[in-house]
């Protein structure tokens, strides 16, 4: 039915042909590989897949379409998308275009066709791997020389945060949004409990950040190394003591590193809606939406005011963590989900019980 046109090339020389579908353009980025069953619309407009080609090991994608509510940012970046088998003709009273044509939209290449059961085997046994999507009459030895002389992006929270401060009104808490690649979910998390939000750039101080007069800090989601924003680190580490603060996946690795801890890059990540992660203050397990290539190093907290919290039952890496003087808590997953399971939702009315403490004994003080 399809001649193939497009290949998927790895930085080791391995080879997948394929069918194009989406722009017609050569990408390199990091290859992973998602879970997910549902939620391609969410996982493509997640910040946090930055400069990534994104392979999904459900068989069949696009087959409800693409609609308008869905988007979890205005601005997707991710480099490229893997399939095994692309739906062109999508079925869902909500859908307003296809995945080709979306894609096409936004100059993001696909292919389709290769077995990306053996692609993920390959990224499970290896780890994560550079690659580069382009046309078939390109050379596999040229594309593999150019990953090689090619370095990945270093400053992609720097690429997908908001460039300028801006308000999200509300009557409720007040809390500075630090925006590390937010995902849309989490400012609607916050807008549905009536907090007023101020987004505010990765690159915030400490001082600019209290000059809003926070009840409480977001820290977000967001792509890449944790240890590439220095700058944000010092900002948290200050923070921490002044005012509460809740961390989702990066913000999570972001706290821990503020605190003292340590953080290393995972084999392959975590990426998904259906990781179980238990909760070691209640011993209750909820399953969970992740996106991360990083963990913080369990070890690494016995030298720090933070305590351990929620652990992963795949592979027992740290999954959440609170701070043992201050009003600071954090998870590695997504409570917010988008896509995936509402599990986790309660530690959003969590974040809103340590607020609603702050302010009391603020009042009380004063």
């Amino acid at each position: 039915m399809y001649k193939f046109n497009r290949q998927l090339v790895l930085a080791d020389g391995t080879v997948f042909k394929g069918y194009a579908f989406g722009a017609n353009t050569q990408v390199m980025g990091e290859v992973v590989f998602n879970t997910g069953i549902t939620g391609y619309q969410e996982t493509l407009s997640d910040p946090s897949y930055n400069g990534q080609i994104i392979t999904f090991t459900y068989p069949l994608i696009g087959n409800y379409g693409i609609n308008r509510d869905d988007y979890e940012t205005i601005t997707p970046s991710i480099k490229g998308m893997v399939v095994r088998e692309l739906c062109q003709q999508p079925s869902n009273f909500r859908s307003d275009k296809t995945l080709d044509q979306i894609l096409s939209e936004l100059n993001i290449p696909g292919i389709a066709g290769i077995d990306t059961r053996a692609l993920t085997r390959k990224i499970r046994s290896f780890g994560t791997i550079k690659g580069v999507i382009a046309n078939l009459d390109q050379d596999p030895a040229e594309l593999v020389a150019q990953m090689q002389n090619t370095p990945l992006a270093e400053d992609q929270i720097a690429q997908v945060s908001t460039k300028s401060a801006y308000p999200v009104a509300g009557r409720g808490f007040r809390v500075v949004l630090i925006d590390l690649g937010m995902k849309s979910g989490i400012l609607r998390e916050l807008t549905a409990r009536g907090c007023d939000v101020v987004v505010m750039p990765f690159s915030v101080s400490a001082e600019e950040v209290l000059r809003q007069n926070p009840d409480g800090i977001m820290l977000t989601n967001g792509p890449g190394d944790p240890t590439s924003v220095p700058q944000t680190i010092e900002t948290i580490k200050a923070l921490i003591p002044l005012v509460p603060i809740f961390g989702i996946c990066m913000g999570h690795q972001l706290i821990s590193l503020a605190a003292g801890a340590k953080t290393y890059k995972l084999k392959f990540g975590h990426r998904g809606a259906n990781h179980p992660v238990k909760n070691l203050l209640t011993n209750k397990v909820s399953i969970t939406s992740q996106n991360h290539g990083y963990a913080v190093d369990i070890d690494s907290l016995s030298n720090t005011d933070l305590e351990l919290t929620h652990i992963s039952l795949n592979d027992h890496t740290c999954e959440g963590v609170r701070h043992k003087k201050y009003l600071t808590f954090s998870v590695q997953y997504h409570p917010e989900a988008a896509p995936g399971p509402h599990d986790a939702n309660y530690l959003f009315d969590q974040f809103m019980q340590n607020m609603a403490e702050f302010v009391t004994k603020n009042k009380q003080h004063n």
